[in-house]
């Protein structure tokens, strides 16, 4: 139980990681295009930086799905890579089908990785909102000092 509790909060912390590591290059990147996108025309701007913070949302999201994947397969969980992937995935949405399961000494994983896809949604979200939010708050100033 407690092996299970170890490798799941690794693989946890890992997602948290790579993803925190990636809003730092995701910043960078929109702090460099920051003043293009506050200044006319915004509609367009907003649909791209709205589609390219997607983008990234879903990148980050199958990254920290494989990185399950790839665990439970590490551990010989699963004997290839698409029950794996499939279970991750299902785990990481919540989806719980319940056709594939994980065997009873390392079922406590499926929690984890239920729960590592929650805090992965709330994350994304909020990071998705937050991009959108302060380029249109930008692009609101900027008509405000252009008459």
């Amino acid at each position: 139980m407690f092996v299970q509790f170890a490798i799941g909060t690794a693989l946890i912390l890992a997602t948290l990681l790579l993803t925190g590591l990636s809003f730092w290059g995701l910043e960078v990147v929109m702090d460099r295009y920051r003043r293009w996108l506050s200044q006319p025309p915004h509609r367009p701007k907003m649909i791209l930086t709205l589609s390219s913070l997607s983008l990234w949302v879903v990148i980050q999201f199958s990254v920290a799905v494989w990185l399950w994947a790839l665990a439970l397969l590490w551990l010989d969980v699963f004997d290839a890579l698409e029950p794996a992937v499939y279970f991750s995935l299902v785990a990481f949405t919540t989806l719980g089908f319940g056709d594939i399961l994980l065997p009873e000494e390392w079922r406590l994983l499926s929690g984890l990785a239920a729960g590592n896809g929650l805090m992965h949604f709330g994350l994304m979200t909020a990071i998705l909102v937050e991009g959108v939010r302060q380029i249109r708050q930008r692009q609101i100033a900027h008509l405000k000092d252009d008459p």
